[in-house]
């Protein structure tokens, strides 16, 4: 797809700025509530000027029973449309209730609340009441400084940046990560989470789970995916060059069809069992060549009375059950799972590269390499 394939363009180039859309955000947050109450919030990726994460969580600050919100950016953004508007309609420089902070294009700062109420009467907690909030002393806007000195890995992070000395100690404060992270380190951002045991809930492409560093987790039951799969559109800077961009009402959009949240917070589709109707017929259910089990082409082929080992498509995780399967590996990584049982040589045929890279299937007298399948089986 045209889409997916920007998305990886994006990904190599480093173009990290696609803006979730409030929509989305909502119809993946409603699943989660009961995790948020009590709880310290933090959007680590997130500019309140064009944020939607930060938004939903300021507008329901009280009704998830939020203890703290906390939103950092990374010397501001190419997007700005000022969408929000907390500190006025002209986006110039706020000055919080003790002139401190003044916040100008590209200067990264952190938003800290701990409190939002109806403070201009009418009736409804809004965006407004939270802007009369940062000119006071009832919650906080300060500038980030960044790193002075290099860290444990001989690197300095610039103001804003999640891997920044600041952002780590706010990190340490949080109980919940929500946020979109930068397409290009995500991997880098799940491993910091994993150090610091955070609960979280973020976006990634659905190639991320093929990672060698994310597999494993997915596989161990530390991170799963979310309730939502599936396209949506983000908002984009004015000169993002793709074919799969739109310009609705000033501003640019991206379309992708590879889009899912990873989280390690617990929600109900995760506990919904596959319905399997299909029973098991040697004849119809290819062997692999290679591998010490069956090629399942579709997840609906998932065979109701098979106990041995099985190949399913990625997509599978979307409608994972770990109390109805479990997984025991994939087929894009050598023998790390221990379910291969051969290895091709130049001798056996000219494909054997291609051949060792994925499970193998005899199609018509010749050994085809199939797509990166997951390797599951039923619980018994």
């Amino acid at each position: 797809m045209a889409g997916n394939q920007s998305l990886r363009a994006a990904n190599k180039a480093k173009q990290d700025e696609f803006y979730t859309q409030l929509d989305d955000i909502s119809n993946e947050l409603k699943h989660y509530h009961e995790h948020f109450r009590g709880k310290v919030v933090f959007c680590n990726c997130d500019d309140p000027y064009e944020s939607n994460f930060f938004k939903y969580f300021a507008l329901n600050f009280n009704s998830l029973g939020l203890k703290r919100l906390i939103a950092t950016c990374y010397d501001g953004s190419p997007v700005m449309g000022n969408e929000l508007l907390l500190f006025g309609s002209t986006g110039g420089s706020p000055v919080n209730g003790n002139g401190r902070a003044a916040r100008t294009p590209k200067t990264a700062y952190k938003v800290e609340i701990s409190e939002v109420d109806d403070y201009n009467g009418d009736g409804a907690v809004n965006l407004a009441d939270v802007a009369y909030l940062l000119r006071n002393d009832k919650n906080v806007l300060s500038v980030l400084k960044g790193d002075d000195v290099p860290g444990s890995d001989g690197k300095i992070y610039g103001p804003g940046d999640f891997r920044s000395k600041e952002c780590v100690e706010l990190l340490k404060q949080a109980d919940i990560v929500c946020t979109n992270p930068p397409f290009s380190l995500f991997r880098e951002y799940v491993a910091q989470l994993m150090k610091y045991e955070k609960k979280f809930l973020i976006i990634g492409n659905q190639n991320n789970v093929t990672y060698k560093e994310i597999f494993p987790l997915l596989m161990q039951n530390k991170i799963w995916l979310g309730y939502h799969y599936g396209g949506q559109k983000f908002e984009v800077p004015l000169d993002f060059e793709k074919d799969n961009t739109y310009i609705e009402k000033g501003k640019k959009y991206a379309k992708f069809g590879n889009i899912c949240w990873f989280t390690n917070l617990d929600h109900t589709r995760r506990h919904d069992t596959i319905d399997l109707f299909k029973p098991y017929n040697p004849s119809e259910y290819k062997q692999y060549d290679n591998y010490d089990a069956i090629d399942i082409p579709a997840i609906a082929n998932i065979p109701c009375d098979y106990d041995g080992a099985m190949g399913v498509p990625i997509t599978f995780l979307c409608n994972y059950n770990p109390d109805q399967f479990e997984i025991l590996g994939i087929t894009d990584r050598g023998n790390e799972y221990g379910l291969k049982t051969k290895e091709y040589t130049k001798t056996d045929t000219p494909k054997y590269g291609d051949l060792n890279r994925r499970g193998a299937i005899w199609v018509n007298g010749e050994l085809k390499s199939t797509f990166a399948k997951l390797l599951i089986r039923r619980r018994r």
